[in-house]
């Protein structure tokens, strides 16, 4: 107990004092929501390693899907590292860069409101992001209550309030590159106690070989007749498998505390070097998390059940790391703690940027100074942080017993709305504004009905759809086809307008010989 509690007093101390040291950067307002545009390469790929992944990941998603599809839950992590962060990387990286700069755009509402000349665009999506951002940012608290119940025996109360408390202090006082600085710390945590966690596991079950051939003889309930389902390539549910993939893969594109990373980055030299980086860092982290996940059902006698005889799958990971010793357990404390406060800052952070930059700021008449915005700033972090914790407090009491609910929730509404005309909007003049209103619409309509049916006990559109994973999904694609029909529709506004946006990218710049040949180097 004494190592865990020291453990602990250090990582507070250490992140408070990241908040102190940047405070000098946190002067202005862009200081305090971008770092002045001034980030490298190794901070940003890891603020947006560790804002993907949080406790919602470690705890809720590695939980619930290691018990559904095993071992094959370890293509969710393969497909986080692919498609959630190289392709996210490479197709949205300096685009989103140089046209948010270009437009001076500070937030993914004031980008949708400047690239289509829409203030009712701005305010919309700053709607939908203060809306559905709140469920996630109170997600976070729950994983993290059970393995703080689990090695300290605390009140889940005091967990939700601590973890509030500490990371209001480092992103009040220090802005984005207190929240960037730690989390690279953070992050580097991360990795460490991932790989910890997996050599335990293996070793707590005779190791790799062994953990497999028990894992082997449990049947499957969903694919009877498929032995070894939970050892096999694609599990015993590979439709399931595919939607978890997509929305926790491609649906970052369209989430603003994910693609406001790209907002920050320094220079091209940050972003190629980022880009390896953070997929590195996704293929251990979320690789590592799904693959011990898998082995969850080892543990299915100890885990805990609801009265419908399913298991509470946000026990499963606090149970398998119960019998470890208490350095790793110490270890895993911090892992999920730095996952979670990285996520917690990086949401707060996005959420009164947004609503203080994109709806109070137009609408106060008479303007408002610099450091007016800071204060506004400052205060909606700090109702933001208090409402999650009170929803988190609320929702522990309640019928939503398990945190991938909320997340898929939060997720498909933010990347049905929000990914396609973002995508489109960088690539294609064509794009339209009836056609961004109607993407808004089918995300929020798709996940407002999937989320009443939970909630009501109804089912939506049929058992597959269901599941806000794959309701999340449908969204995404509904968007993805919806965006290019609205446009052929609909009429472009000021071209003329459109083309001086998508000058940004004719620019002529110089680099060196070994970014790209010249016509000189080929005589």
């Amino acid at each position: 107990m004494f190592l865990r509690i020291l453990l602990l007093l250090v990582f507070f101390a250490v992140m408070i004092g990241v908040g102190i040291a940047c405070r000098k950067s946190a002067g202005n307002v862009q200081g305090f929501v971008l770092g002045s545009r001034n980030v490298g390469s190794w901070l940003t790929a890891f603020a947006f390693g560790t804002s993907y992944f949080s406790a919602v990941i470690f705890v809720g998603y590695a939980g619930q899907f290691g018990w559904r599809f095993g071992m094959a839950s370890t293509w969710i992590g393969i497909g986080n590292a692919l498609i959630g962060s190289l392709l996210a990387w490479r197709v949205l990286g300096r685009r989103t860069r140089l046209m948010t700069r270009h437009l001076g755009s500070a937030t993914m509402p004031d980008f949708f409101g400047r690239r289509y000349d829409s203030k009712a665009l701005k305010v919309a999506a700053s709607a939908i992001v203060f809306v559905f951002l709140i469920p996630y940012t109170a997600s976070l608290y729950n994983g993290l209550s059970r393995l703080f119940e689990m090695a300290f025996n605390i009140d889940y109360i005091w967990c939700v309030i601590g973890m509030a408390v500490l990371t209001g202090i480092y992103v009040l006082v220090g802005g984005y590159m207190a929240t960037a600085v730690n989390d690279f710390i953070q992050g580097m945590i991360m990795l460490g106690g991932i790989v910890a966690v997996i050599v335990s596991v293996l070793n707590g079950n005779g190791g790799f070989s062994q953990a497999v051939a028990e894992l082997s003889r449990i049947p499957s309930e969903s694919a009877p007749d498929l032995n070894g389902a939970f050892v096999s390539f694609f599990g015993p549910q590979p439709l399931y498998l595919l939607g978890v993939v997509l929305l926790t893969s491609l649906g970052t594109w369209g989430l603003p505390q994910m693609v406001g990373k790209f907002y920050a980055i320094r220079d091209e030299e940050a972003i190629s070097k980022g880009t390896l980086i953070s997929t590195a860092f996704a293929f251990i982290v979320a690789g590592g998390c799904y693959f011990i996940g898998g082995f969850g059902r080892l543990y299915g006698g100890a885990v805990e059940y609801a009265a419908s005889g399913s298991p509470v799958y946000d026990s499963i990971i606090p149970t398998m790391l119960a019998s470890m010793p208490d350095i790793v357990i110490g270890i895993v404390i911090m892992l999920v703690l730095s996952a979670s406060m990285s996520t917690l800052s990086s949401l707060v952070l996005t959420s009164g940027s947004t609503l203080t930059l994109d709806i109070i700021v137009p609408a106060h008449r008479a303007g408002m100074t610099e450091k007016s915005q800071l204060n506004c700033i400052r205060l909606l972090v700090l109702f933001f942080i208090a409402v999650s914790s009170v929803i988190a407090i609320v929702q522990s009491k309640s019928s939503v017993t398990f945190i991938a609910q909320l997340m898929g929730i939060s997720w498909g509404a933010l990347a049905g709305a929000f990914l396609a005309p973002f995508l489109y909007g960088l690539y294609s003049k064509r794009v339209t504004k009836a056609s961004v209103w109607v993407s808004f619409a089918s995300g929020i309509i798709i996940m407002g009905l999937c989320m009443f049916c939970t909630f009501t006990g109804r089912t939506f559109i049929s058992p597959f759809f269901t599941s806000p994973i794959n309701a999340g999904v449908l969204a995404m694609v509904s968007g993805l086809i919806l965006v290019p029909v609205a446009s052929l529709c609909s009429r472009v506004g000021d071209k003329d307008a459109v083309e001086r946006i998508f000058n940004c990218y004719e620019r002529m710049v110089t680099v060196n010989a070994a970014t790209a040949l010249s016509r000189r180097d080929e005589s």
